[in-house]
């Protein structure tokens, strides 16, 4: 189970409202809390102009850094910018993301090919997200040919099958959960990732919505999660579910996460 820190992203209010005043004690602590709460990566993503991204990605990676050693994840619409955002890491971390839509995906694949990065790839294309089971894993079997043209081992990539609103969806998450068990079927050691909290967007209560997806989604194979980890009511499904599926010898991973108050004990 991957868990990618969500909390540093310009496209929450009060984060951008810190990004905005330069409060950097405000990044710091949100930083800390992640990697408190058992982040695996801490996404970073300034969500601000163009002009001013990069320069804002640098404070921000900069004040995470100073902060923690968790990983990052480079996050951005613009591949460019999270590849010279790459240059101020100081490790390897996740690179968010890629797609078949245009030429990303060979620009990112060249950069990070002979590295220790990982990447999140989502499943759409020029022609936009596909509406069927069947054409997603048709932009996955596309992406997995450039994978082996670039020499990037499965294990590195983090699939993101595109999850929608439920609110829209005439079928629940049926299409979401088949394309997530053929993806494992396939490569069993490709990792599945993607938002969590789109699947509940119009929605009230969304909490809930968010932990039953989970529950679905990991029991279909996905194993690797964008989500706020200071959630302990969502961060403690995740655990319960890894045990329940198997996934955890003798609950061990559980009773350790309970014990360093990550859930069932409030902060």
């Amino acid at each position: 189970m991957i868990i990618i820190g969500e909390k540093i992203n310009g496209a929450i209010p009060s984060t951008a409202k810190a990004i905005a005043a330069k409060d950097a004690e405000f990044i710091k602590n949100l930083a800390i809390k992640q990697a408190e709460a058992g982040a695996d990566f801490i996404d970073v993503c300034a969500s601000v102009d163009d002009a001013i991204e990069l320069e804002t990605m640098k404070w921000l990676i900069d004040i995470v850094q100073d902060a923690t050693d968790v990983p990052i994840a480079v996050d951005s619409p613009n591949v460019y910018t999270c590849i010279e955002s790459m240059k101020y890491c100081n490790k390897p971390g996740l690179f968010n993301s890629v797609s078949l839509e245009g030429d990303k995906v060979d620009v990112a694949f060249k950069v990070i090919a002979d590295t220790k990065w990982e990447c999140v790839a989502l499943l759409n294309s020029d022609k936009g997200i596909p509406k069927t089971a069947k054409d997603r894993l048709d932009v996955f079997a596309d992406l997995m040919v450039k994978c082996k043209e670039y020499k990037i081992d499965p294990s590195r990539m983090h699939i993101d099958p595109l999850i929608e609103m439920l609110c829209t969806s005439e079928e629940g998450i049926s299409m979401v959960t088949e394309v997530i068990g053929e993806i494992k079927s396939q490569y069993p050691t490709i990792h599945v990732t993607g938002a969590v909290s789109n699947i509940s967007f119009n929605l009230p209560a969304r909490k809930i919505v968010n932990q039953a997806f989970a529950v679905l989604a990991m029991n279909a194979g996905m194993d690797s999660f964008i989500l706020d980890p200071l959630n302990q009511d969502l961060m403690g499904m995740l655990f319960a579910t890894e045990a329940l599926l198997g996934e955890d010898d003798y609950c061990m991973e559980y009773i350790g996460a309970y014990r360093e108050g990550i859930f069932g004990q409030k902060k």
